[in-house]
């Protein structure tokens, strides 16, 4: 079993086997050893005693591995993740992303918490434990994230105070309730003044906040974001002294506006971060690995860009002796092929080779999974529930960005048949319906979204940032209907229906967030969904994904929740029919 940041270090040892004086327990010969530091690559031996690298040089050890000149970097620490949105468990999600030589992730729990409180957050950490990746956690600030949505708890700075004492809680997660920051609402306040009472950190969640505005949440001490979308607007948060969080997710691509951020004296006050990527893109695309890759095509010095994964990130959360090869530091480490491809080759976890080959080399992690209670709860569905009266020549219509969970505020003529607003297939404006999942209650709401794409059928899921209820994209009530029946039946889950039919399915049962399943069997179902939805007219690569976005209140311009139609430039429900003059 690994060891945790709080054991003993073995003082004498190191410093003999890292002065020769005594044998290492594994050396790699012959590395090419990628030094953050300095932005080097430095020829030698990398002497391993127990979990710690003792030093490089010239080595003998008892187990000798020769890398015959191939690179060596330290192993991928993702900076803000959301864990569920793989839509597998914690163990899986470990396989998943370990042989892409990730070491570490920052996880925040905020989905799960806003589905079942404590008792998600509670599964999360213990989940988490045991494996080959390590996993950190960052505190749900926001639960619910406004008053303007329905979810299935409330969390006060109460009851995540006990928390913070954790040693692998980093601090308070990314407080998207910016308006509740800026205008002193004091649930948010006092949930911050914990985290920093407990010298623990404050990451952000400011879509494009600028002026005033900016300086009064940062003044909060809030010490990163990660909603850049372009390099104008990560640089005035950089220049208030945020860390700056790249992202690069399933839906949200800011990776190629932001690469041009990293140079020699800003590597140090950036990370990479995927905050929501589904598992067919990890096993698929790759993980912090694809993100690396990715900014060398984009320009980015590899050296730097292998900082920006690992010490960097590492610094910012203030996680000593992790993010470098070098004396004294952890020894997570990855082997690659080339700075150029960036293959990882072998993955080595505190000394024990852990992946190889694109491979687990062993199983770790919990294996039997807590139960938790059922979370789908719904009334009897009526197809009046979905009708919309037209009530004027002009409407609020949410339009979908390509690669982007931003959304525009459209106003368009609806089209009517008797009396009521029905889809336009021919300017592809979709119904768009929230369904509350969680107390069984009544509240529902429809509108209408451009940009989706499908031509018939439906695409519902019970994921649905971030309260998680129902969302459904629909060009007719009947299939809507049919695929919300099978979310409940599955207790969670993604269905794709046309012609009255289920064509396509994928149970979610932990929470409607998650699978029970293995990685493998996800990955493959998550493809026939696609391929359903494609089906269907959609050219978006993350359908699901994007429908997932549709609902979150926090990101601008135009979103929908339960309650309504949100305007979220001035945060507050709005009709239909409710447009300028």
């Amino acid at each position: 079993m690994f060891l945790s940041r709080s054991e003993d270090y073995p003082l004498d040892h190191m410093i003999d086997v890292a002065a020769g004086r005594t044998r290492a327990d594994l050396v790699l010969k012959n590395a090419n050893v990628v030094n953050v530091f300095t932005g080097d690559v430095t020829p030698g031996d990398i002497a391993i005693h127990g979990a710690y690298i003792a030093g490089i040089g010239e080595y003998v050890g008892n187990e000798i591995i020769d890398l015959k000149g191939k690179y060596v970097s330290p192993s991928f620490i993702d900076g803000h993740v959301h864990v569920e949105s793989s839509m597998v468990m914690p163990i899986e999600y470990a396989r998943a992303v370990v042989p892409h030589g990730t070491g570490a992730v920052i996880a925040d729990p905020h989905e799960i918490a806003n589905v079942l409180g404590m008792e998600g957050i509670l599964y999360m950490s213990k989940s988490m434990r045991g494996g080959a990746l390590e996993f950190y956690m960052m505190l749900p600030s926001c639960v619910p994230s406004t008053d303007l949505e329905t979810n299935g708890v409330s969390l006060d700075f109460l009851d995540i105070k006990p928390l913070m004492t954790e040693h692998y809680v980093l601090g308070l997660a990314e407080a998207m309730n910016y308006p509740g920051v800026i205008y002193r609402d004091p649930s948010i306040l006092e949930k911050i003044r914990v985290a920093l009472s407990m010298g623990k950190r404050i990451d952000g969640h400011a879509p494009e906040l600028k002026g005033l505005d900016l300086n009064a949440y940062a003044a909060a001490r809030i010490t990163s974001d990660h909603e850049s979308v372009d390099i104008e607007e990560a640089r005035r948060k950089l220049a208030c002294g945020m860390h700056i969080h790249i992202r690069e997710g399933s839906t949200a691509k800011n990776l190629e506006a932001l690469a041009p951020l990293i140079k020699p004296n800003t590597a140090d006050f950036c990370s990479f971060v995927t905050d929501d990527r589904n598992t067919l893109d990890l096993i698929t695309k790759g993980h912090i690995d694809f993100m690396v890759r990715e900014a060398i095509g984009y320009g980015v010095d590899p050296i730097l860009a292998i900082k920006v994964a690992s010490l960097s990130t590492a610094r910012h959360y203030g996680l000593q002796y992790l993010g470098a090869v070098a004396p004294g530091y952890h020894a997570d480490i990855v082997v690659l092929d080339s700075l150029e491809k960036i293959h990882v080759e072998m993955v080595f976890k505190q000394g024990v080779l852990v992946a190889k080959d694109g491979k687990m080399t062993e199983k770790f992690g919990v294996e039997k999974q807590p139960r938790l209670r059922r979370s789908v709860n719904i009334h009897y569905l009526e197809p009046e529930d979905f009708q919309v009266k037209a009530r004027g020549n002009r409407m609020n219509v949410i339009g979908m960005i390509p690669n982007q969970i931003i959304t525009e505020h459209l106003i368009e003529e609806p089209k009517v048949k008797d009396g009521l607003v029905v889809p336009d297939i021919d300017r592809d404006i979709a119904k768009v319906a929230i369904i509350e999942r969680h107390n069984a209650s009544e509240p529902r709401a429809v509108g209408f979204v451009k940009g989706i794409g499908i031509k018939e059928g439906a695409l519902v899921s019970s994921i649905a940032h971030d309260s998680h209820n129902i969302v459904a994209v629909a060009t007719n009530d009947r299939d809507l209907i049919q695929a919300a029946v099978q979310i409940v039946r599955m207790q969670g889950g993604i269905a794709v229906a046309k012609d009255g039919n289920v064509i396509e399915s994928l149970p979610l049962p932990i929470a409607g967030l998650m699978s029970d399943q293995p990685i493998e069997h996800v990955s493959e179902r998550i493809n026939d969904l696609k391929v359903a939805a494609h089906k269907l007219g959609t050219p978006l690569d993350e359908p699901f994904m994007a429908m997932a976005f549709l609902s979150l209140p926090v990101i601008p311009k135009l979103k929908i929740t339960d309650l309504g139609l949100v305007d979220v430039d001035r945060f507050r429900l709005i009709d239909l029919f409710e447009v300028p003059a």
